[in-house]
């Protein structure tokens, strides 16, 4: 590095470290005439760096707020407070703030020197986020998996599936996402010649290659990701309109439980998965909402079966208290929990 690039740097770290410096206070810490400070002040605003001057009592050089955001120099405590900060921010389930995080942690983790790195990595080992559902990705994992997504390089992962089942996987990653608190990744799987979608938190090991990959044509990511948590693992899949406005719906439906889609103003479709429909069924009259059952065909009979328990159970009761009831009441009472 030459003199006046050095010298241009540390100018830098000089007005960031505090609000406003004199034109002699400059000179005297970079060892150089005003003249020289003004021409390395010039040379920082062709950069990008909005360097103000004010003159008079109090005047001097101030870095000031630009429309663009040019790169900071960190000394090594604010390095490691950024980077721990950022970290913690990519684990904390805040909406839309995790994937920034995430993107600002790759590229800062990779200039990092290995000592700091090192600091970086005991600090976050034993501090954590706790939220509504915390992630239990490895920091590590998250940074490889997220750097080999922007560098358009194979990626190879040891991998546990739902049912426990281990295997070594080949893929092209394209996208890292955050669905209600939970860390995913979009890629090819170059095994099964397919997209596939993979929890980060059950990757026992991952390793960024060397190797390049073309890019190609991708479907609706996120919707293909919403679709593979909460429909494609399932024996399951029952489809339903909802007469309730999206908006009103959605707080009651995780993203990672049910995939809602706008059905006009006044209503939305629920599509998801599971293992049981009865079980499904009841979820949905838990919500206490209004639907209409779309698919599949037998979904009816379900509801149909569980209704007449409702009534064999409602006309015990009635018969136990000898009243025969106001069977409206107490189908209101038996709804409402």
């Amino acid at each position: 590095m030459n003199d006046v690039t050095s010298r241009t740097l540390h100018l830098l770290s000089l007005l960031q470290s505090r609000a406003v410096w004199s034109g002699a206070e400059l000179a005297e810490e970079l060892g150089v005439t005003a003249r020289s400070v003004r021409r390395d002040v010039d040379r920082l605003r062709r950069m990008g760096y909005p360097v103000l001057a004010s003159t008079g009592h109090g005047g001097g050089y101030q870095l000031g707020a630009g429309r663009a955001l040019p790169p900071l120099l960190l000394e090594r405590d604010e390095a490691v407070a950024v980077s721990v900060g950022l970290r913690l921010a990519a684990a904390s389930g805040i909406d839309g703030l995790g994937e920034h995080a995430l993107r600002a942690l790759t590229a800062l983790d990779q200039i990092l020197p290995p000592t700091v790195s090192a600091e970086v990595g005991a600090l976050t080992g034993v501090l954590d986020v706790v939220t509504s559902r915390p992630s239990s990705v490895a920091p590590p994992t998250l940074v490889t998996v997220a750097r080999a997504a922007r560098d358009g390089v194979q990626l190879r992962i040891e991998y546990e599936r739902r049912d426990g089942e281990r295997s070594s996987r080949r893929l092209e990653p394209y996208r890292v996402l955050s669905v209600d608190g939970r860390w995913y990744l979009f890629a090819w799987d170059l095994d099964r010649e397919d997209w596939r979608t993979f929890r980060l938190d059950r990757m026992l090991a991952a390793r960024a290659t060397t190797f390049r990959f073309a890019a190609r044509t991708l479907p609706d990511v996120e919707a293909y990701v919403r679709e593979s948590i909460t429909v494609a693992p399932y024996a399951t899949t029952i489809t339903v309109r909802i007469l309730r406005p999206l908006a009103d719906v959605a707080p009651h439906i995780p993203a990672t439980i049910g995939n809602l889609t706008p059905d006009g103003a006044a209503a939305c479709v629920l599509r998801v998965g599971g293992d049981d429909p009865l079980w499904l069924v009841l979820h949905l009259a838990h919500l206490g909402m209004p639907v209409e059952l779309l698919d599949p065909p037998g979904l009816r009979d379900v509801v149909a079966r569980l209704g007449q328990w409702f009534d064999q159970t409602r006309g015990g009761f009635d018969q136990a208290r000898g009243t025969g009831g106001d069977s409206d009441d107490l189908e209101a009472r038996t709804l409402d929990g």
